[in-house]
């Protein structure tokens, strides 16, 4: 599934090419994504211009004049700007068609993805109640230990929570448990606080790797260009039960935490 540094490898790509392009229409061959798609977006749309191109933890933000669009790719979605139109592919479910004659085009073999329009999108239902973003000034080990505190959970599935830190994604949750030392399974509120922020610190670093190496491909995420991301080539933990630590060299394991694959090291986080 995309996560925050694929969603903002996405961003990156995109923005140079979309921002300042005029909206002609939006072409949806299928409307049935995780949720229907407004039957009045194309009126919405034409004529209005593109001013930015931004992101919410997983949610892509093309803001008008009047509004935004919020894209989110759900499991195995892709956002592409082609140059000039093409005939669409299988799951090319719809284009977001310029004056210029270029598009974005979204394909998403799973459906899982979703396209919303709101005229106030910090006040939408899917973007509200989210919490501060991972790589954000607001997101800190004092902010960290205040929402942690008296709290049995689990470390990992505090990190998984929209509402504590957006978007974090399970992938890059793992990787910085690991690199700050710290047992996915000890309860958040027995962390002290300057364990959180070394937390903070290693999941700043391992985000910004990951979005300076494309993201992460395990299955089926490219980025705006339709390229792979290669993240995956420095993953210390996930996807590698049983391989030795790289660290300590003990083998990897595995467990569900939160109907999540976790994975861990026994020696080295405690």
């Amino acid at each position: 599934m995309p996560e925050l540094p694929e969603v903002e490898t996405t961003r990156r790509g995109l923005r140079p090419f979309v921002v300042g392009q005029t909206i002609r229409s939006i072409a949806v061959r299928e409307p049935r994504l995780r949720w229907p798609i407004e039957p009045s977006l194309d009126r919405r749309l034409r004529d209005q211009t593109v001013r930015d191109l931004s992101r919410r933890g997983k949610y892509l933000l093309i803001t008008t004049g009047d509004g935004t669009l919020l894209v989110h790719l759900g499991m195995s979605g892709s956002l592409r700007f082609l140059p000039e139109r093409r005939e669409p592919a299988r799951h090319d479910h719809y284009d977001l068609e310029f004056v210029s004659g270029a598009m974005l085009r979204f394909n998403d073999p799973r459906r899982f993805g979703s396209l919303h329009w709101s005229a106030s999108p910090a006040a939408h239902w899917l973007l509200k109640n989210l919490g501060p973003e991972p790589l954000g000034a607001d997101f800190s080990g004092d902010y960290l230990w205040r929402v942690s505190r008296g709290r049995r959970v689990a470390i990992k599935t505090l990190l998984m929570n929209g509402r504590i830190v957006a978007g974090l994604g399970n992938i890059y949750a793992n990787e910085a448990l690991f690199r700050a030392g710290i047992h996915p399974t000890r309860p958040a509120g027995r962390v002290s606080r300057k364990r959180l922020q070394q937390l903070v610190e290693k999941i700043g670093y391992v985000l910004g790797e990951a979005i300076q190496a494309g993201g992460t491909t395990l299955q089926d995420f490219v980025g705006g260009d339709g390229k792979p991301g290669y993240f995956q080539l420095a993953l210390d933990v996930y996807g590698r039960a049983g391989e030795p630590c790289v660290r300590c060299k003990r083998p990897i394991r595995v467990r569900t935490i939160g109907q999540r694959a976790t994975y861990y090291c026994v020696n080295c986080q405690r």
